[in-house]
């Protein structure tokens, strides 16, 4: 047997790959899929405006499909690449990465519910609204 293969059969003990401090953990998504209606510039208590939208995602087979709702926050300063993406229609295919977190909150109705919160960093169109 090759060394390469006896190296690779033999159970090994854990080992650090990184000397350096841990880093706090965080996540990142992807996500493709078309706008669910055109962005909305929203003022926060402390005056600022943030971008906010929706991206719907298909998974599942044609005549089984389930959509997903990921709900967006842009934090993005006045100016032209903030209003392209205000200006996009409803049906948009576009890529958006961003952090990810889950809040927990309780509902009208007491209910205690999850919320997946997604705080855009990189976006591109990838197709224009689809055509009737």
């Amino acid at each position: 047997m090759s060394s390469f293969l006896l190296r690779r059969a033999l159970p090994t003990s854990a080992r650090a790959f990184s000397t350096s401090a841990p880093r706090s953990s965080f996540a990142k998504m992807t996500i493709i899929g078309r706008l669910a209606d055109t962005p909305e510039l929203q003022a926060t208590s402390s005056g600022q405006e943030i971008l906010r939208y929706v991206v719907g995602t298909n998974s599942g087979p044609r005549d089984n499909q389930k959509t997903n709702w990921f709900r967006i926050t842009g934090f993005l300063p006045e100016g032209p690449q903030r209003d392209f993406i205000s200006s996009l229609d409803k049906g948009t295919l576009v890529y958006v990465e961003g952090d990810a977190s889950m809040s927990q909150y309780t509902d009208a109705d007491n209910k205690p519910r999850s919320s997946l919160n997604i705080v855009q960093k990189s976006f591109e169109v990838l197709s224009p609204k689809k055509q009737q």
